[in-house]
């Protein structure tokens, strides 16, 4: 099954039609809102963005979606993106894994290097290594979710000796990983050599540039024995402005894209929505839009859709949830679904993750422990686990 979702980049945006601007408070309460309704009108993902710099509100998304997993059933919880490169990866690890148990494994995450160059040198990190600090990172991450016990030495961070991190993965599953990029082939093939998942946000790109960096990945994915090139996972990110009438969409949106900081004051609304996959219009230019994405990059597992920002009030969102959930997502589901092969695998949910392992694991680390320093009366290596109890 294709995933359908929301992601949100958390900005705070005078909205330009009245020139108002809302608050942090109201913007992390709107959030939960949309959140909340994308489960209702049927979604399946919804993705929230890390940023540490005004004019954006996310800083901690692992906080948020533990408070949206508590007021939900079903939606799957994401990231769009966790900053690989200035957070330290044993507290991803802890996180994520700790988010996960809290939501019962409606977890995964993407990550990226983020777009925001400041925020490396407030981390301590040097935007210069940006590729090699995402490589190293996860690579550290990518063990401390596998293994019990880690001993590690890389460039950037203190060593790492005996380090258990904790809780372990629920379930012994990692989260899925997805890992997003829009420019870098460096992170293409970190996807394709660990076998996740590759997300193209693509909001800003022509089709030709997404083409080349999705065959990128699915040829390094086969060329790793994950599967073949068409079994690669995928994602797409979208951007969508709907009312019935494609006349009246295009009137509404356009000072929120005339005035939108990100690409604002450039080309035009039309110009933009023909080189990217902006389509702003009727609920059927949606899904003529983007039923057509698959014969660019081939079937694919996951679509998120951006709705959320440029000052857009939290009504209008809402709104353009029902839309989506009502007239456009059902639609794509099932176009999308014809002539897809067998072999192509369905988006990776946890449940189908422990199938694949054989069923779940009780992956707590069962060590003895003093409460002051942590240290073990046993060396490390005998700590035991429930897996071998």
């Amino acid at each position: 099954m294709m995933q359908f979702g929301i992601f949100t980049v958390s900005d705070i945006t005078t909205d330009p039609t009245t020139g108002r601007t809302p608050s942090e408070a109201e913007r992390i309460k709107a959030v939960v809102a949309i959140a909340k309704k994308a489960e209702e009108v049927g979604l399946d993902v919804v993705a929230l963005g890390e940023h540490h710099n005004p004019p954006f509100f996310s800083s901690s998304p692992t906080t948020t979606l533990a408070y949206v997993a508590a007021q939900t059933e079903r939606i799957l919880l994401s990231t769009a993106t966790t900053l690989i490169t200035t957070n330290d990866p044993v507290k991803i690890a802890e996180d994520y894994a700790m988010l996960q148990h809290l939501a019962d494994g409606r977890v995964d995450l993407m990550m990226g290097r983020g777009n925001t160059g400041p925020v490396y040198p407030w981390f301590g990190k040097d935007i210069r290594q940006g590729i090699p600090l995402a490589v190293e990172s996860y690579a550290l991450l990518h063990r401390l979710w596998r293994e019990d016990v880690v001993d590690w030495q890389g460039r950037f961070r203190t060593p790492l000796q005996s380090f258990t991190s904790t809780p372990r993965p629920l379930d012994g599953i990692p989260p899925f990983v997805w890992h997003g990029s829009i420019r870098s082939p460096e992170i293409a093939e970190q996807a394709a050599y660990y076998g996740d998942g590759f997300f193209h946000n693509n909001i800003f790109w022509p089709m030709e540039h997404t083409v080349r960096m999705v065959e990128l990945y699915r040829q390094r994915f086969e060329h790793y024995g994950h599967g073949r090139a068409d079994q690669a996972i995928v994602g797409l990110g979208g951007q969508v402005f709907m009312r019935k009438d494609s006349q009246a969409a295009v009137r509404e949106f356009r000072p929120y894209f005339d005035n939108a900081p990100v690409y604002g004051h450039g080309p035009s609304l039309e110009e933009f929505s023909a080189q990217t996959p902006l389509t702003v219009g009727s609920p059927q230019q949606v899904i003529d839009r983007y039923a057509a994405m698959r014969d660019h990059v081939g079937d694919y597992q996951r679509q998120l859709f951006l709705i959320d920002h440029a000052g857009l009030p939290l009504a209008t969102v809402l709104e353009q949830l029902e839309l989506l959930g009502g007239e456009v997502v059902p639609v794509l589901r099932k176009e999308l679904a014809v002539n897809r092969p067998a072999h192509v695998p369905d988006a990776p949910t946890h449940a189908g993750l422990v199938a694949a392992a054989g069923g779940s694991k009780d992956a707590t680390v069962y060590a003895a422990a003093d409460d002051v320093t942590g240290a073990s009366p046993e060396p490390a290596a005998a700590a035991t686990t429930g897996r071998e109890r």
